[in-house]
Formats: structure tokens, C-alpha cells, sequence
């Protein structure tokens, strides 16, 4: 893993993988696929990640910190990606009160 590469551990079952994938992707967002579909050893990460569960996707990132089943909210917040939203625009529009 290089110093700025996300490790993320999917399924090729998991739709969220799919769409976290998807998400760091078209950000340019360097990643480290590690699909634990088979994978005996990866496998067992994530569950020793996740108290014993094989949750998907669960993402460790080059600070050591990790998240599992993310929302999109959550990985914008932990990239430091701005995404502004309704409320946010609306306000913006319309002033605050």
C-alpha cells in the first residue's frame, strides 16, 4: 500500500462495494481492491476489523483510520470532499434565517 492508497475490502455481491467503488473511482481517488469473495485471508481481516462480522465494504485508509458500510456523507467528510447540499444551496439562494 502506498502512503496516499485507500485499502478497500469488497464483495462481488455487495452492491454498496459496487457503489463506493464507483464513488472513489470517478473522484480519481487512488484504492487498493482486495475482494474477500474466496479470499480466506482477507476474509478474516475484515472480520477481525469488524468485531467477527464480514462486512462490505470496509475501507482502511493510509492514516490507519477505517470505515465499514460508509455513506457517501461519511467518505466526502473523511476525503475532505466538499459536496454542498439542498439545504446548504438553498440557503445559499435565499439567505439564512
Amino acid at each position: 500500500m502506498s502512503d496516499s492508497e485507500i485499502v478497500m475490502y469488497k464483495s462481488s455481491y455487495c452492491g454498496h462495494s459496487l457503489a463506493v467503488e464507483s464513488f472513489l473511482k470517478r473522484r480519481q481517488i487512488p484504492v487498493k481492491l482486495i475482494n474477500i469473495d474466496g479470499d480466506v485471508e482477507a476474509r478474516q481481516t475484515v472480520m477481525s476489523i469488524n468485531n467477527g462480522f464480514a462486512s462490505v465494504p470496509t475501507l482502511i485508509f493510509p492514516d490507519g483510520t477505517h470505515l465499514t458500510e460508509p455513506s457517501f456523507r461519511q467518505l466526502r467528510a473523511k476525503l475532505n470532499l466538499e459536496s454542498v447540499g439542498l439545504i446548504d444551496r438553498l440557503r445559499r439562494i435565499f439567505g439564512s434565517n
